[in-house]
């Protein structure tokens, strides 16, 4: 079975060796707005997504962002990986910049997650349930925080401890510089999947 595509979305002026690198503007191994659909690559085709400072340009209405994750789901396989890396909503570099449409965060997309959907249906939670809603699953496997370095700094010198840290992420801007998070599709087995019981060749 093939490896899968790998692809590198909204790519800029940074493309990665061994992916298909995608935009909309520049000279990108493919040229395509990813706000137009369907994406021009096959159901359950890729195996790795790199999204790097892209989705915070894209969805400004709520439908298109919605489409993007539904089109995310529709061409990856189960179990891709898909990393992500936004500016925090309330960090300087987020507000600064007018084509910055929407803000992303690792509890915006545990809204995709089915586990997690059918966990705040049992406990009546009035979180949208949007993995059921829309037929999509990914799973939230890690996050990380990539403190601004005037923070940074201070939390290296001792000047304080995690917990003002967390205490100043809630209270302040320009705490947090990006979140780097990483999802992993959740689909069904289907008779073209390998399964882990079956035979070697």
């Amino acid at each position: 079975m093939s490896d899968g595509i790998k692809l590198n979305l909204g790519c800029g002026g940074n493309p990665l060796d061994g992916y298909v690198n995608v935009d909309k503007y520049g000279t990108p191994d493919l040229k395509h707005d990813l706000e137009v659909f369907p994406w021009p690559f096959e159901d359950d085709s890729v195996s790795d997504v790199v999204l790097n400072h892209v989705l915070e340009h894209l969805g400004q209405k709520t439908e298109t962002y919605l489409a993007i994750i539904g089109e995310l789901y529709r061409v990856c396989r189960g179990g891709a990986r898909i990393r992500i890396a936004v500016p925090h909503p309330r960090h300087d570099d987020f507000l600064n910049d007018p084509t910055h449409v929407r803000a992303v965060t690792p509890d915006g997309l545990l809204l995709f997650s089915q586990r997690k959907n059918l966990e705040w249906r049992r406990r009546r939670c009035a979180n949208s349930t949007l993995g059921l809603n829309l037929g999509v699953d990914f799973e939230l496997v890690d996050f990380k925080l990539e403190l601004d370095p005037a923070w940074g700094q201070r939390l290296e010198k001792g000047e304080i401890d995690q917990n003002v840290l967390f205490d100043a992420v809630r209270r302040y801007n320009n705490v947090v510089k990006e979140f780097r998070m990483e999802l992993r599709v959740v689909k069904p087995p289907t008779s073209a999947s390998p399964r882990s019981d079956s035979p070697a060749p």
